[in-house]
């Protein structure tokens, strides 16, 4: 088999996961029920990959139509309809980087570990060149490169993909330690700052600490995002199991991420940044314990969202329903999708702030640049966002099934 086929094999692992390779009488009414099983079982993927989409939208929504100009998770500022709607979005960045790590798991049923080691190097790099280019272009609208690169998920993945395609060369077991060394572990560098590297600190901001670099900005240091995408793979055998055995792993390991983070929490040490305190009232002493840190993702962080996850995970092993059909889509193209609603939503944007008088100021600036008084209530923010969707989705559908139709290489990239 070929790396081609290897990359091809993304695109059709949901017809083979979990089935039997004999091709004999007896064999076939298992094939069929197992066939049927992994078929439910990727659909789970996809409709949390697409929910993740949908999320992740409205968080970029808001960046370009709202007038807030703080963050909305400072406690002294914020408003709850704007804490919880930043909140929600946290769930995405590792719900999707993980589930990066297990569809690589999924794909590498079909591939030597070479073969897959390759693919998962060739794109990574295509993501990085990704965002760089396209990505960056569509943030902005200009290809001055007036304020430089910006480093965020997209990078993140690539660079944890082509790290992954050194670790899956180990042992899964292997590959898993690793990953929870750098998940529960990276929080004692807390304290390391890039000026201690002298000339090197830019090596400590693309590792670890956020911040301008000489080419732009690092919003998505590495570490512990490869873990996050590790741990992935190093679970994606969770996905070949009988139905009810993955569930009841799943659900164990949703419910014990959340016992975790709230252990943690309470005792208010290790694992996050910020400790939390008591505010003026029930629901923001709530919301100081849930404000974790996502940039790098803390050991909290990455516990309070992968562990709604996994009990997502399980509750869509037996999702039915138009809802559901919709998000599928979303997430059997998110790569596309993610790419696409970047454009979508900043000429919406523009086009608002042409019809108000804004000029092209706001079609051809990023979003944090954007002039004082631009801006509109959450009201408006949601409104969009429900607008940017119904536009994204006849076109995700169309890509859908074009990828279902055509089993060409090139498409696992897209």
């Amino acid at each position: 088999m070929s790396a081609d086929s290897c990359a091809r094999s993304q695109a059709i692992a949901a017809d083979d996961v979990g089935t039997s390779t004999q091709n004999t009488p007896a064999a076939g009414a298992a094939t069929a029920v197992a066939r049927t099983r992994a078929l439910a079982r990727l659909a789970s993927i996809d409709i949390l990959r697409g929910l993740v989409i949908v999320i992740m939208a409205l968080d970029h929504v808001r960046d370009y139509f709202t007038g807030v100009r703080f963050d909305p998770l400072d406690l002294t500022q914020t408003s709850p309809e704007l804490f919880v709607t930043r909140w929600i979005t946290h769930l995405c960045a590792p719900i999707f980087i993980f589930l990066a790590g297990v569809s690589a798991w999924l794909v590498g049923r079909r591939c030597t570990t070479a073969e897959l080691s390759r693919f998962l190097f060739t794109r990574g790099l295509w993501l990085v060149a990704l965002e760089f280019s396209v990505v960056n272009w569509g943030w902005t609208f200009s290809l001055d490169y007036e304020i430089g690169l910006f480093l965020q998920v997209i990078w993140a993945i690539g660079i944890s993909m082509l790290l992954l395609a050194a670790l899956v060369r180990l042992p899964v077991r292997w590959v898993g330690v690793i990953a929870v060394a750098l998940i529960a572990g990276h929080n004692l560098l807390d304290g390391v700052e890039p000026a201690a590297f002298g000339r090197f600190a830019l090596l400590w901001n693309l590792l670890h600490v956020p911040g301008p670099a000489p080419f732009g900005f690092v919003l998505y240091p590495i570490v512990p995002w490869v873990g996050v995408m590790a741990l992935g793979y190093a679970l994606g055998s969770i996905f070949a199991m009988d139905p009810a055995r993955r569930r009841r792993i799943q659900l164990a390991l949703g419910f014990g991420f959340i016992a975790a983070f709230v252990a943690l929490r309470l005792l208010n040490g290790y694992g996050n940044p910020k400790p939390w305190s008591v505010q003026s009232s029930a629901s923001y002493t709530f919301f100081s314990f849930m404000d974790v840190h996502k940039y790098p993702p803390s050991l909290l962080y990455v516990l309070a969202t992968l562990g709604p996850g996994m009990l997502l995970l399980a509750l869509f092993d037996s999702a039915r329903g138009a809802w559901a059909r919709v998000l599928e889509i979303f997430g059997r193209v998110p790569l596309f999708a993610y790419v696409l609603h970047i454009f979508v939503l900043h000429l919406a944007a523009g086009l608002v702030g042409l019809a108000t008088g804004f000029g092209t100021v706001i079609i051809t600036s990023f979003a944090l640049q954007y002039p004082p008084d631009w801006g509109f209530g959450l009201v408006v923010v949601y409104l969009a966002w429900i607008g940017v969707m119904l536009v994204l989705y006849p076109m995700c559908r169309w890509f859908a099934d074009l990828r279902k139709r055509r089993r060409d290489w090139w498409l696992s990239y897209l």
